[in-house]
């Protein structure tokens, strides 16, 4: 059964092409998915699903219910695009200006798409369900995934399962990681009051620029001197913004910065110690500062039978070559949401391709991927699904007839 499952993906390769250059052309930025998931709710009702609409916000919810009782396995796509002009000398280059799909959520979508119209034909086989979650704004803090959440999507639900495709690995391969996968991501603001006045007479000032300069210095050295080295941590300063002249001394300065982390303590100790350094520093130089620090998305930590799953499921059809365990990433992603509510985990599916130019990091204006990825990372959820919902159930109806 599962074998004929995947060659109905393979007959929906070009209208799933087609959506996902549809929606690559129309890509609509975070919480403010209009056009999007009209065009999902609206194609998953033509296949007479069960839709829900506005979950979160501009979520989109699809349930396929199986013709036989049993588990409901919930499949995750996200659908929103980056504030980045695409660069991409292709035809379905975005026609938003300064707005484009570089992080591959437009192929995500396609895909499960794709996936539902094959579930929904074969549903008289499923022993459960199936929840479909379009998820919007996951480039975004808060992220729509919390929202969703909160609304009610994984209600019923026993497992939760996604992927994502990435461009810097050649197509044709997945990467997961029991465990910690990838890292919580939080932001912090740093603005520092000093006393402004002429480069001539710094004597009279507080020099915001020279006291910013050892607030950043600082920061450096709570990673290095202070966390566990076997418990990985980053803090990353990306913006420094004071002053405009020359000859003059600016009174104010603005730090922005990230830190991603794992354990749950270091990452209290971080958000602590940037407080503490700051407060610090800007007190000896007689300058005064406020810290804005907002937690971000969890940590995507994969529950182990869940990983283990996808492994024992993937690896008789691709073969354990094309199963990569890989390090941890300190990249965020708000599917750390869903699988801080239930089991579940989240792999990597490759869509690299020099051939094509699908060779660009994820948020890089020419950011493309192999649409053929599209068609590996259906079958891996299709298999997933088939797992749960038909090989579970079959065996269990095998022994009760053998106990009869």
């Amino acid at each position: 059964m599962l074998d004929s499952w995947k060659v109905s993906l393979d007959e929906l390769y070009d209208q799933m092409v087609e959506w996902r250059r549809d929606f690559h052309m129309n890509p609509e930025l975070s919480f403010q998915e209009q056009r999007t998931p009209t065009k999902i709710a609206d194609y998953l009702r033509s296949l007479g699903i069960e839709v829900k609409t506005g979950v979160g916000g501009n979520g989109v919810v699809g349930i396929i219910r199986g013709a036989k009782p049993g588990k409901t396995i919930a499949l995750r796509a996200d659908f929103d695009a980056l504030p980045i002009q695409d660069e991409k000398d292709v035809a379905y280059k975005s026609k938003v200006p300064g707005v484009m799909h570089a992080c591959g959520h437009d192929g995500h979508t396609s895909t499960l798409m794709g996936v539902a119209k094959v579930l929904q034909e074969n549903r008289e086989f499923l022993h459960g369900n199936v929840v479909l979650l379009h998820q919007h704004a996951e480039e975004l803090a808060p992220g729509g995934a919390i929202a969703m959440v909160e609304d009610g999507c994984l209600e019923g639900v026993d497992a939760v399962f996604g992927t994502h495709l990435m461009s810097n690995v050649p197509y044709g391969v997945y990467a997961y990681r029991k465990g910690a996968m990838m890292a919580a991501g939080d932001a912090f603001v740093i603005k520092v009051q000093g006393k402004g006045g002429h480069g001539a007479s710094p004597h009279e000032t507080i020099d915001a620029i020279a006291i910013g300069t050892q607030v950043v210095n600082q920061l450096q050295h709570i990673v290095s001197r202070q966390i566990n080295p076997l418990k990985p941590a980053v803090v990353s300063v990306g913006a420094f913004h004071a002053g405009g002249a020359l000859n003059v001394i600016a009174d104010s300065a603005e730090i922005k910065g990230t830190v991603r982390t794992f354990d749950p303590e270091v990452r209290d100790h971080i958000e602590n110690e940037i407080k503490h350094i700051v407060d610090n520093v800007c007190s000896a130089f007689h300058a005064s500062a406020e810290v804005s620090y907002t937690r971000g998305y969890p940590a995507v930590v994969n529950h182990d039978r869940e990983t283990d799953i996808f492994v024992n499921v993937m690896k008789p059809s691709v073969g354990e070559e094309k199963l990569i365990n890989i390090d941890p990433i300190m990249g965020s992603e708000d599917f750390g949401y869903f699988i801080q509510n239930k089991p579940g985990m989240f792999f990597f599916t490759s869509a690299g391709n020099e051939e094509i130019g699908a060779c660009y990091p994820h948020h890089h204006p020419k950011f493309d991927f192999d649409e053929r990825a599209m068609l590996t990372a259906g079958k891996a959820l299709l298999s997933i699904t088939h797992h749960y919902l038909c090989e579970q159930e079959s065996n269990e109806e095998k022994l009760l007839a053998e106990q009869a």
